[in-house]
């Protein structure tokens, strides 16, 4: 894999450092700052919202701006908010600063997989984004390991202030690499002739049936995939009566195997092809999440857990393969942003529905309402037209 992409993917690894950790820390904020479970999933949903408003603006600015400058920018925001967050002393300041660290995500997702996906060759596709997902599976574990030690010793907030200066160190690297200083849309565009008439043509392709299928299928699954793991390490503690550490150690498991299962869904999507791979892997989530429900004792749990995290980690690379192949070279950044604005905007809405759920029964439930969403999500899925490599454009 040449250069370009490794410094890609490598940023992925430092832009999941924080992923799990505000949903990790949910026990301890609610002991914290005396908390109920729909204020407690404020710290998910906010940041959401903030991350979802910034998607389109993202894809605008993928399509026109060089990579250097916006992997440099999604670092230093999430560098300075993580700063932020580390000396922060009330709730509400706390998802300030976390909502501001949100936005670096679809800063970085939609302009890195936009250069993938142009980078890569057709057939190298999954493959490519298996390595992304890994490194991002990578860095979200390292953040949740760190986040056990601290938790342990001197405190959750230290957690924020440990990976802060690598990440600032490394938006500087992006900023001055001359590999990374690409103006996609610039060079999509000069390879395309009639670019007038292409240009026209291009709103009915984004708003394709089969992308318009894709975006239910990710819309749906969502609910069930953030609800599960939100409450996750809530589970963990009020109704296992596992310690705080404990929890988050377990949840800390997910990650790495999910490296495991970001390669795997590269090569299982490359060998079966994305739909078919993305089929079985959501109908395995589906199974060893509700397996994960109904067991008790401590090894069942966290084996379970990694089985749920191996395969819920393994569907980014075909997910991803299928939005490259229902839109169009020179609008793939829109694609994109398509696409996480419409996780984002579910994500945004789903933990407080799951707190509302667990408000009206148990944290218990919150598992066959995820699974349930997942085979709604399966359903849809068969719709989509079948993927072929031919109708791809060429890179």
């Amino acid at each position: 894999m040449e250069k370009r992409l490794w410094m890609i993917c490598t940023t992925h690894m430092f832009i999941e450092i924080y992923l799990y950790i505000q949903i990790a820390i949910i026990p301890v904020l609610v002991s914290e700052f005396q908390l109920g479970f729909l204020e407690a999933s404020l710290i998910a949903t906010v940041p959401s919202l903030a991350a979802l408003l910034m998607n389109i603006p993202s894809g605008y600015l993928a399509d026109r701006f060089s990579t250097s400058h916006l992997l440099f920018a999604s670092m230093v925001i999430e560098g300075v908010s993580a700063l932020a967050v580390s000396q922060t002393n009330s709730f509400w300041a706390l998802i300030i600063a976390v909502s501001s660290m949100k936005i670096a995500s679809p800063i970085y997702h939609i302009s890195g997989l936009s250069q993938i996906s142009r980078l890569a060759k057709p057939e190298q596709m999954s493959r490519s984004t298996g390595l992304h997902n890994a490194l991002g599976s990578l860095g979200s574990g390292m953040g949740l390991v760190s986040l056990t030690v601290f938790l342990a010793t001197v405190g959750w907030r230290w957690t924020y202030l440990l990976w802060a200066f690598p990440i600032l160190a490394w938006g500087i690297i992006l900023l001055l690499s001359p590999q990374l200083r690409i103006k996609q849309a610039r060079a999509d565009r000069t390879e395309e002739k009639g670019s007038s008439k292409i240009k026209s043509s291009r709103i009915p392709l984004m708003l394709s049936p089969a992308l318009i299928i894709l975006l239910g299928v990710v819309a749906i699954r969502e609910i069930g995939a953030t609800g599960s793991s939100t409450f996750m390490t809530t589970y963990f503690v009020d109704s296992r009566s596992l310690s705080e550490t404990t929890a988050t150690l377990i949840f800390a498991l997910g990650p790495f195997i999910g490296i495991v299962g970001s390669l795997s869904g590269g090569y299982f999507g490359e060998r079966l092809g994305p739909k078919k791979a993305l089929s079985w892997i959501i109908l395995c989530c589906s199974i060893s999440l509700l397996a994960l429900s109904l067991v008790a004792h401590l090894y069942l749990l966290a084996l379970l857990y990694l089985v749920y995290s191996l395969f819920s980690n393994a569907l980014w690379s075909p997910m991803n393969t299928l939005v490259a192949s229902v839109t169009p070279l020179a609008d793939r950044g829109l694609g994109f942003s398509l696409y996480f604005f419409t996780e984002g905007l579910v994500a945004a809405v789903a933990p407080s529905v799951a707190a509302g759920v667990i408000e009206l029964s148990s944290v218990w439930h919150i598992f066959p309402f995820s699974v349930a969403f997942f085979i709604i999500s399966l359903a849809v899925l068969q719709f989509l037209p079948r993927f072929e490599r031919k109708r791809r454009e060429p890179l």
